[in-house]
């Protein structure tokens, strides 16, 4: 009698193989569906042509300007044919972070993932305008070479939501922003000057290669935005009537699926609002995804502090006083368990405390844009403490994106050329660049204020060591 054929290895474990197979197909298919479910689809919008455009882009003492006119969809296809390269640079330093700090594919996937279903529907609140502003912009892009992480139109949304999403997988990183305005009577001339350092740790490029947009949208009031390619929203913004708005990170509430970005919301209030009474208006009209702080400042001395999270009422504290913002809320959202986290474990109150001490030593007529300057670049610590150059708890870490100093009585901004703080300030007249018949042909090369002594005589290096890597978690 002959034995029985021993069964082949195929044979013995195609169940196990079968499975394993389908377990690593899995992800990938999920994926795939996943995406083409969650596909944000763009409005229809027709391109205009290039020639019938007035924009225009040119780097004068080391900041790039953009100048933005016309229709949503003018504005659009001008911003990505203007600054295509620049904005493939930028979003691929973004990219290149993203595997960095989240280095295992798999757990990038289910981030990209559970963000593409949770806001599926982020585009719903974004004003109609700015969704064919962003369609326009997508088109003109073309070709792009970042369509295998998502549709263009869709990775530009939530680019402009990128603040209000990322809030959902880590602490905020604007949460070492310093802003102030000084009251009419303590300045020299009498006019109104508000200066900001924007603490957005993003990476080199968004400090050395920041963009200044001069926006002429139609039917709006024309805006100043500081900013980077690609990104025509708000984070620090002044209009054609002297009204500067400025976002500071802050943590409180739950985040929402529902909202409009605070980029479109802080630009939509800087297009409509002639003076700070009716950008308050604006901004507690509006529902919000992600808690913040809103500072408003007009030429009229008029300023608001707008503290703003999901699901409650605004809460706004107004003043003509000189006053001073950093990253914690003092209003009803004080007792919030995140924000008494950011109070225990960011440097917020410390820098409170300083930006409080240097305003509340201006002599009556005393300031000008230098003296503001010189308070934004300030690298001590509070009542005076000696603290090394790049230490968190100064209003200067040597950490700032960018910097601006605004007399908002001229309509005159000065904005940070890099590195940081430390570099230049580029004075920008917006009454002249803001207009719509302006030759920019004829401009002579801008004002500027100096470098910060310490970019020359070798404490810079040595402070930006102390400061150290960009605490993309918030610890600041």
């Amino acid at each position: 009698m002959t034995s029985m054929a021993r069964p082949s290895w195929w044979r013995r474990h195609r169940r196990k193989l079968i499975a394993a197979a389908c377990a690593l197909a899995l992800p990938p298919v999920a994926h795939e569906v996943i995406g083409f479910a969650t596909r944000i689809a763009p409005p229809a919008v027709t391109l205009p042509p290039a020639s019938e455009t007035r924009s225009w882009t040119r780097v004068r003492a080391g900041l790039r300007e953009v100048y933005l006119q016309g229709s949503p969809e003018a504005i659009g296809a001008e911003h990505a044919r203007l600054l295509r390269d620049e904005m493939i640079a930028d979003e691929g330093h973004l990219w290149g972070d993203f595997q960095r700090y989240v280095p295992w594919w798999i757990a990038r996937v289910g981030i990209q993932d559970f963000s593409r279903i949770r806001y599926r529907h982020v585009d719903a609140n974004i004003p109609e305008p700015r969704r064919r502003e962003l369609a326009a912009e997508a088109l003109a892009f073309a070709p792009d070479p970042f369509t295998s992480h998502m549709p263009t139109y869709q990775r530009l949304v939530f680019l402009h939501a990128l603040y209000d999403i990322a809030l959902q997988f880590e602490h905020s990183p604007l949460i070492g922003c310093t802003s102030f305005a000084i009251a009419p009577s303590m300045t020299a001339d009498g006019h109104v000057l508000a200066a900001r350092a924007f603490d957005f740790e993003g990476g080199e490029t968004f400090d050395l290669d920041k963009a200044v947009f001069l926006v002429r949208d139609d039917g709006a009031i024309p805006f100043a935005s500081v900013a980077w390619p690609g990104f025509v929203g708000v984070v620090t913004g002044v209009n054609a009537d002297g009204l500067m708005l400025v976002v500071h990170g802050g943590r409180a509430g739950q985040p929402s699926t529902t909202g409009i970005p605070v980029a479109f919301s802080l630009r939509e209030a800087l297009e409509h609002a002639h003076d700070t009474d009716e950008a308050v208006a604006i901004l507690r009209a509006q529902p919000v995804m992600v808690s913040h702080i809103v500072f408003a400042a007009d030429a009229q001395g008029n300023f608001a502090v707008v503290e703003r999270a999901p699901g409650v009422e605004a809460f706004v504290h107004e003043t003509r006083s000189t006053v001073g913002v950093t990253n914690h809320f003092e209003g009803p959202l004080a007792a919030d368990p995140k924000n008494q986290r950011v109070r225990a474990t960011t440097t917020t109150l410390a820098r409170k405390r300083r930006i409080d001490q240097l305003l509340g030593r201006i002599a009556p007529h005393g300031a000008n844009v230098e003296s503001a300057l010189a308070i934004l670049r300030d690298h001590g610590c509070a009542d005076d403490e000696h603290c090394p150059l790049g230490d968190r708890r100064a209003i200067d870490a040597l950490i700032a994106t960018h910097g601006v100093v605004a007399d908002l009585t001229d309509r005159v901004l000065w904005v940070s050329a890099g590195p940081h703080l430390s570099g230049h300030f580029v004075r920008l007249d917006l009454r002249t660049l803001l207009s719509a018949d302006h030759d920019p042909s004829t401009d002579p090369e801008p004002q500027t204020m100096p470098d910060d002594p310490i970019l020359h005589d070798g404490r810079y290096a040595a402070g930006v060591a102390h400061a150290g890597r960009p605490k993309i978690g918030g610890g600041q």
